[in-house]
């Protein structure tokens, strides 16, 4: 079983049980890599499709989005974290093509496509091995979340 890193949790405020990334694998001014095993342990496991588990899309493109903030706040991206959170604020194109099952490791890739009034326009995919998961388009905005009253 892997466990999440201390830079990871450095980085981005997300925790268990909603943190889908386990460590970084490398990274440059243009985009980061990184790497998630999905345990069998997980209770979404225990509920999404009983007795034949596979892991819900959802979750994986947000292991893709979790990737994008851990860029966004890395020193090599030209973002400043000190603004605020990452606040994922569009979604398009997204393309599954392998289902991924507990005790898969994959590995992560986003990169920065461009960067318009505050927003980073991204690009993420996923890969177990040569097998490509998914690909997905996604913006993301620093904000100062608004706590409710």
């Amino acid at each position: 079983m892997s466990e999440v890193s201390p830079e990871v949790l450095r980085r981005i405020p997300h925790r268990p049980p909603f943190l889908f990334v386990d460590e970084i694998v490398s990274e440059t001014a243009e985009g980061l890599v990184a790497r998630r095993t999905w345990r069998q342990a997980e209770d979404f496991y225990s509920g999404h499709y009983p007795g034949a588990p596979i892991t819900p899309g959802v979750l994986l493109c947000e292991a893709v989005f979790q990737t994008g903030a851990l860029y966004l706040a890395g020193p090599l991206s030209g973002a400043s974290s000190s603004a605020g959170v990452p606040l994922l604020v569009k979604i398009s194109d997204v393309r599954f093509r392998s289902p991924v099952y507990p005790g898969d490791g994959v590995t992560i890739e986003v990169k920065k496509k461009d960067m318009m009034g505050g927003f980073y326009l991204m690009s993420g995919s996923m890969k177990r091995g040569d097998t490509r998961i998914l690909s997905v388009e996604f913006s993301v905005a620093w904000k100062t979340p608004e706590v409710p009253s």
